[in-house]
């Protein structure tokens, strides 16, 4: 599939003309891209024709721009004015390994691969931003603007990659934001959340290792079934009676493998564990209880434990000043009646949570569309797809919130 065979639709404002008359004829643009975008997915640290696009439009714009960091990371640079004030805007890149159900004309040209999360709208939502920033001569701001294009935001910390390469000491920022689509909700409504929004994730892989032998003579083997299934069991109760019930905890157990035939006691099994958790003592808590129980429960079936502790993503905490700032922005842009405040904290991770440690910004969501619409299919599912409407008033967000931070 060529550029020229994807289609590029109509455009059906929300309501009203979010991003003036400039953009009005343009967005058929961003939709394009976006849907280019969506039909040649790339995975993380492989991203390098995204980036290589993102990197061209910027160029065209008149944006200073690095490419390189974290690998295929991009940064667009844009100054106005004398003030050193700064602002970083950030945007995911990468896909997922899922092989793609729909059959729009923009779906995946790559089978196994496909934007399911819906990065390809957070890139263009801020290209499309980007432009008019750049070009319109009405808009104005005093500062240093620094538009972040991430890699392998999906597990394999992108974030943690480009701060590795020098990000904030190469392009340092007061505040940075990030924004991301919300399949179940009103198509364009704004949720902002202070505080713990997102779970920290952690990946435990337990191997047990006991005696294998015959189906038949039991009492002449160690079994790591039953000590596999005893520990499952009993890693239910970590949550139910270890954390507060006042706060949130998963231990999802996702993998149980052990053995092949129904005559041999396997002399190995292995689990694989999702750990997260939306407060840090929590997280602490939770390895805790996890290393001792599995640890004691193995011990008491006569089996030997090895616990594989990965730490992954942190809670991201939204710093209330910033949250204020942006929720100000959208109800003053959007009205009030289309801005939640105080939406709900989600155990999904995220790794620009890496990014709130060391600058203080907000992380939000926008509606993908609310039920019984194409956009609240669930993301990481075969059948999303990312809502295109959204891009013009995620796009005038952007603008708008620059324009109040570097005023």
């Amino acid at each position: 599939m060529t550029e020229s065979e994807i289609e590029r639709g109509g455009v059906t404002m929300l309501d009203g003309n979010y991003l003036g008359n400039a953009m009005t004829g343009q967005i058929g643009e961003f939709i394009l891209i976006r849907r280019v975008i969506h039909a040649y997915p790339e995975l993380a640290f492989e991203e390098h024709r995204t980036a290589a696009l993102v990197a061209g439009k910027l160029r065209d714009w008149g944006y200073e721009v690095t490419t390189g960091l974290g690998q295929t990371g991009v940064v667009g640079t844009l100054r106005r004015g004398k003030s050193t004030r700064s602002l970083g805007l950030r945007a995911d890149m990468d896909a997922l390994p899922i092989l793609e159900a729909g059959t729009c004309a923009w779906a995946s040209t790559k089978p196994g691969l496909m934007h399911g999360c819906g990065h390809d709208g957070h890139t263009a939502t801020l290209l499309a931003a980007a432009k008019l920033m750049a070009q319109d001569l009405d808009f104005d701001f005093d500062g240093v603007l620094h538009l972040i294009f991430q890699p392998a935001e999906e597990g394999a910390g992108g974030a943690v990659q480009m701060m590795a390469d020098g990000l904030f000491e190469r392009f340092p920022c007061d505040a940075v934001f990030a924004l991301h689509n919300m399949p179940g909700i009103e198509a364009g409504r704004f949720v902002f959340r202070s505080g713990p929004t997102m779970a920290s994730s952690d990946n435990v892989t337990i191997r047990l290792k006991g005696r294998g032998g015959h189906g038949a003579f039991p009492h002449q083997s160690v079994d790591t079934v039953v000590a596999a299934a005893s520990i499952v069991m009993a890693l239910q109760t970590i949550v139910s009676r270890n954390v507060d019930p006042l706060k949130t905890a998963v231990v999802t157990v996702g993998a149980f493998n052990a053995g092949e035939a129904n005559n041999v006691i396997p002399e190995e099994a292995r689990l694989e564990l999702s750990v997260r958790a939306l407060d840090t003592d929590v997280r602490a808590l939770l390895k805790t209880r996890i290393m001792a129980l599995v640890e004691l429960q193995a011990a008491s079936y006569g089996v030997q434990a090895c616990i594989d502790w990965r730490e992954g993503y942190a809670v991201l905490v939204n710093t209330p000043e910033e949250t204020e700032l942006a929720t100000a922005v959208a109800s003053k842009l959007f009205g009030h009646e289309r801005v939640d405040p105080h939406g709900p904290m989600f155990t999904a991770s995220e790794d620009f949570s890496f990014m709130l440690q060391r600058v203080p910004g907000c992380y939000f969501f926008v509606g993908n569309g609310g039920p019984g619409t194409p956009g609240a299919c669930s993301v990481h599912n075969p059948g999303y797809d990312f809502n295109d409407d959204i891009i013009a008033p995620g796009a005038a967000f952007w603008m708008a919130l620059v324009e109040r931070f570097l005023a």
